[in-house]
């Protein structure tokens, strides 16, 4: 008798709705509220099992009215990423065979298809081909470990064994980064043991790139280790620092470039952008994500070092129940803070091999061709004013009558909520540079120059009729 009862059952439902799901018109704004979702999820655990396909449907029907649009053209909130078909159903599979993906051993299928993608990434990329890659679950996590290789290299070189002694008795260590930077990123360093006090914090130009003059400055005033922290597409206006001049000055002091790339490192894969990020390729390690612009599905990022000891020495799990005789194959384990994990590289794998080189061009120069025309759209526009130059996907706008700044962002507000009203489309704004700001981020799979005109024609009509 099976352990698990009407497998099929649940299974073909999910199947059949998945294969209209994406076919129909998917709301972009949640309908339901907190309460009513409450309502709908909760309630007390039954005593007794409920028939799969009963669970299926109620977990359908309550979670539905709950679901962000954000693999929808009209989506332009943040850049998320709309989770690719072929990838979704590689994830599908990776759910259904429930391989553990932490060694080899646990799954030769799972650490040779991620071993195969993360090679794959190296190449699309363009980085060094010797560097080491963890397949985790975000940018946020590649960071993480980018920056755990960083704080271990960096006290190796002042002679402290970070193995043996922890951070209790090292040096201090000095961490140079925009002070325009991605919340990840604090985030990050605060996980790792650092506080405000080690941070210094590089001023920025208009566009949120970090001034190297400053960080010369600041970093020849210092003594001991110190980690450089650059950007490669920034969040608000996707602006690229200067990858030369950082590497210069990390090479001058003997510091640690880490590199946070989310999505602008996806540059590269276009002739048209690539030079964007130039000298790039220096830098000691890389984080960027997978669900953004290669749309594989959650779970997907991507922490590339260059020195893979010192990657290994930050992460390595190894135990005496954990074998990794010779003629074994790759574990996750050396590269990932991770001993149960999925097998992220089946989706990984798919996408990529889904999409080809020419796919994941394609997609890249479709979004920046999309910024441009919308910049275009909108640059004769009075009191709609482009606040960053379009090097990217990414466009930072604010409205203003010229009645004082005040009124700007109050104007800015309305925008957003006047353009989310008929639920065509989803955006929402942010403060930069002390201003409330509307940000479009545009990266769904389906947006296309019409989308652009067709909401940019829209953004025009509202902006009269508010001025009336």
């Amino acid at each position: 008798m099976s352990t698990f009862p009407d497998t099929d059952g649940p299974l073909a439902k999910v199947a059949a709705y998945a294969a209209t799901y994406r076919a129909q018109k998917i709301q972009l704004h949640p309908t339901a509220t907190l309460t009513e979702l409450r309502q709908a999820f909760g309630g007390d655990l039954p005593d007794q099992g409920q028939p799969a396909a009963q669970v299926i449907d109620d977990l359908i029907r309550a979670a539905e009215p709950g679901l962000v649009g954000n693999t929808q053209p009209g989506f332009y909130a943040w850049v998320m990423g709309s989770s690719h078909p072929t990838g979704v159903a590689a994830d599908w599979l990776t759910s259904i065979w429930g391989q553990n993906a932490g060694i080899y051993q646990c799954s030769p299928a799972a650490a040779t298809a991620e071993e195969v993608a993360c090679n794959w990434v190296l190449d699309l990329l363009d980085l060094p081909r010797k560097s080491s890659v963890g397949l985790t679950i975000g940018a946020t996590m590649a960071g993480f470990i980018g920056l755990a290789a960083a704080r271990d290299e960096v006290l190796q070189r002042a002679s402290h064994d970070f193995a043996e002694d922890g951070l209790q008795a090292a040096p201090i260590i000095t961490i140079f980064i925009s002070e325009d930077t991605h919340a990840s990123n604090l985030a990050a360093l605060r996980y790792l043991g650092f506080g405000n006090r080690n941070i210094a914090r590089i001023p920025t130009d208009i566009q949120g790139r970090m001034l190297p003059e400053d960080l010369a400055t600041q970093m020849g005033s210092v003594d001991g280790p110190k980690i450089i922290v650059g950007t490669a597409g920034h969040i608000n206006s996707g602006a690229f620092d200067d990858f030369h001049a950082l590497a210069d000055l990390a090479a001058q002091h003997g510091a640690w470039l880490h590199i946070d790339a989310a999505f602008g490192l996806w540059a590269r894969c276009s002739p048209k952008k690539r030079a964007l990020t130039d000298g790039i390729e220096r830098a000691d390690s890389w984080s960027t994500d997978g669900h953004k612009w290669l749309h594989i599905p959650f779970d997907a990022g991507f922490a590339i070092v260059k020195d893979t000891a010192a990657h290994r020495r930050a992460m390595d799990i190894t135990a005496s129940y954990l074998p990794a005789p010779p003629g074994d194959g790759r574990n996750a384990t050396h590269f990932n803070p991770e001993l149960s994990r999925r097998g992220r590289g089946f989706a990984a794998w798919a996408t990529l091999r889904a999409l080809g080189r020419d796919g994941v061009r394609a997609l890249v120069e479709n979004h920046c061709d999309c910024a441009q025309i919308l910049a275009q759209e909108l640059q004769e526009v009075p009191g709609i004013t482009l606040l960053n130059d379009v090097v990217l996907n990414q466009l930072v706008l604010s409205f203003d009558q010229g009645r004082g700044q005040a009124d700007a962002d109050q104007m800015t507000t309305a925008m957003e909520q006047a353009l989310n009203e008929d639920g065509q489309h989803f955006f929402r704004t942010a403060t930069w540079q002390g201003r409330c700001v509307l940000r479009v981020s545009i990266i769904s799979l389906e947006t296309t120059p019409d989308h652009v005109r067709e909401m940019a024609a829209k953004m025009k009509r509202l902006w009269q009729n508010m001025q009336a």
